[in-house]
């Protein structure tokens, strides 16, 4: 019987003084004199940058999507929010990906507020990123939290980590896609989608 590692505790959180002072290493690694103007608030500066960016490890996305409504009329078609800018990370390089997403969802019997989804995006978006699990944690979000029919979601993005680095290929975009329930299942329902979203391209 094969034995089960231990869960290893998670690390601790360092204080913001032992963040700047990280970034402060970075920039001497780097060939730069921390000590002339330019530079003496820059470690500051990027621990206050790192809290925005990196916001999403704040919130629950899940509870963004707790508060629906009911009263819409017996509708059951589809809901699209589409073109949701994001800002990223790369969690192997930590450099920029930046794009944009679109959702999809089959309602049954609720609906959620519109800027509800924007906001789960923007919620995974802020943390360091793979597309791939980005785009089908932003689908079992919503596919958990309201039970719907089917969920779609596609997601285009730039990332800097290839733009500006390694093969330097500076139009190339990466498209990932995330189908549940109806929009897997319907061949038809999923061209909707797409066609619905095309637009926007």
């Amino acid at each position: 019987m094969a034995k089960t590692r231990k869960k290893e505790p998670k690390p601790r959180k360092p204080s913001r003084k032992q963040a700047e002072e990280a970034v402060r290493t970075l920039l001497l690694w780097a060939g730069e004199d921390t000590r002339r103007e330019g530079l003496l608030d820059t470690p500051k500066r990027v621990a206050a940058a790192y809290e925005d960016w990196f916001s999403g490890y704040k919130v629950n996305p899940y509870e963004f999507l707790e508060r629906t409504f009911e009263e819409v009329e017996g509708y059951d078609e589809m809901v699209v929010l589409r073109d949701i800018g994001f800002e990223s990370h790369c969690e192997h390089h930590m450099a920029p990906i930046i794009g944009r997403a679109h959702v999809g969802y089959l309602p049954r019997n609720k609906v959620v507020g519109i800027s509800k989804l924007a906001r789960v995006v923007e919620a995974y978006a802020r943390r360091f990123q793979v597309q791939e699990k980005m785009t089908a944690q932003i689908a079992n979000c919503i596919h958990d939290v309201l039970q719907p029919k089917g969920v779609a979601v596609v997601v285009e993005a730039k990332h800097q980590c290839m733009t500006t680095r390694g093969v330097h290929k500076t139009d190339v975009s990466m498209v990932t896609s995330q189908m549940v329930g109806g929009f897997r299942k319907d061949a038809r329902t999923r061209a909707e989608f797409l066609r619905m979203i095309d637009g926007s391209r």
